[in-house]
C-alpha cells in the first residue's frame, strides 16, 4: 500500500478491483480546505474514463507492471503470438489489447506488452510503420492541380488513402492510431 502523494501519472492502480492507468494526476488546494489529489483513470480492461479525489493520506495499491519488447510472430485464432527479444519465450496475447492498430501488424515488429502478475493487460504496436503499397490506381497527368487523394492497399490487407504521387510498389510510413499516411520512404 502507498501514499496517494506516491501516484505519478502513467502509474497503474488496482482501484476498486479493477486495474486503471492514471492520465492525469492533479494535487489541489482549494482556498481553507483540505488539499486533495484529482486524478482521471482509464480502466485497462475497458477504457472506461474514472475520476475521483483522493485524500492526501489516502492508502492506493500501485500494480507492478512489468513491461518489455517483445517480436510479433503470427495470429493465432483469439491471440497474437509474440516472443520474448532476450528470452526467446513465446507468449500468447488476446488480440483485443491491440485495439484498432492490430490491423497494421506484420511479423517480426516490435511491439510493448505490459504484465501485470503474469496477466497481459497492455499491448501496443509503434505508432508509425513503414509499408509496402501492394495494389493503387495509376494517377493520371494532370489529376494533381490539388491535394487529391487515392485509396491504396498495403502489405497487411489495410486500405489507406494516399497521395497522387504514391505508386504501386512505394514505401510509406503511416500512423496506427489513425491510419493516416504521413509520408513516403526513400
Amino acid at each position: 500500500m502507498s501514499k496517494a502523494s506516491e501516484v505519478k501519472s502513467g502509474n497503474i492502480l488496482r482501484f476498486n478491483g479493477e486495474l486503471v492507468a492514471v492520465e492525469e494526476f492533479i494535487h489541489r488546494t482549494p482556498g481553507n480546505l483540505r488539499a486533495f489529489y484529482q486524478a482521471r483513470m482509464r480502466n485497462v480492461k475497458t477504457g472506461k474514463l474514472v475520476e475521483y479525489r483522493f485524500r492526501t493520506d489516502e492508502e492506493v495499491t500501485i500494480a507492478r507492471v512489468e513491461t518489455n519488447d517483445y517480436q510479433y510472430l503470427y495470429d493465432d485464432a483469439d491471440f497474437y503470438v509474440v516472443m520474448d527479444n532476450t528470452s526467446y519465450e513465446q507468449f500468447n496475447i488476446p488480440k483485443f489489447l491491440f485495439g484498432d492498430s492490430a490491423r497494421f501488424l506484420k511479423e517480426g515488429m516490435n511491439v510493448i506488452i505490459a504484465f501485470e502478475s503474469e496477466e497481459p493487460i497492455i499491448a501496443q504496436i509503434p505508432t508509425t510503420v513503414e509499408l509496402e503499397i501492394t495494389y493503387t490506381e495509376p494517377a493520371v497527368k494532370g489529376d494533381t492541380s490539388t491535394s487529391a487523394l487515392k485509396s491504396a492497399t498495403v502489405e497487411t490487407g489495410v486500405e489507406i488513402r494516399v497521395p497522387m504521387f504514391v505508386n504501386q510498389g512505394d514505401k510509406v510510413k503511416v500512423d496506427t492510431r489513425t491510419g493516416d499516411y504521413i509520408e513516403r520512404v526513400k
